[in-house]
């Protein structure tokens, strides 16, 4: 399973990340006193999803044989009528049953599903 930490010191907000052994840096943008030098933690939320996205669909296309050429995931944040995500899939080299099902499929990728059903966090001091 993943593993993380994050550290942050006295920079306002710069964080250092290690993921699974990926070191990252996140940030806030200035409007929120950050310098914009990483992404936001809602940013790597989006990533994170469009990640898990992107590959489950070609997982599933390569496993059925499909000449898929590319998926690609847009991802939007939208906070009106309550937080929310608007994501839009565009999706070369298939006919549009292929898509259909494809789409299908998006709505439940392991993140998709971990974001949806929500996810129990337990925290302790060290």
């Amino acid at each position: 399973m993943a593993h993380g930490t994050a550290r942050i010191g006295k920079d306002h907000y710069r964080t250092e990340i290690n993921v699974s052994g990926h070191d990252l840096i996140g940030d806030e943008g200035p409007g929120l006193g950050g310098q914009n030098r990483g992404p936001a933690p809602y940013d790597f939320l989006l990533a994170g999803l469009g990640a898990c996205t992107a590959i489950t669909l070609r997982m599933y296309a390569d496993r059925k044989g499909w000449p898929l050429e590319s998926v690609d995931v847009g991802l939007r944040l939208l906070s009106k009528d309550g937080l929310r995500v608007d994501r839009v899939l565009t999706i070369a080299g298939l006919d549009d049953e292929q898509k259909a099902r494809l789409a299908d499929i998006a709505e439940r990728t392991p993140v998709t599903l971990t974001l949806k059903g929500g996810l129990p966090i337990d925290t302790r001091l060290a």
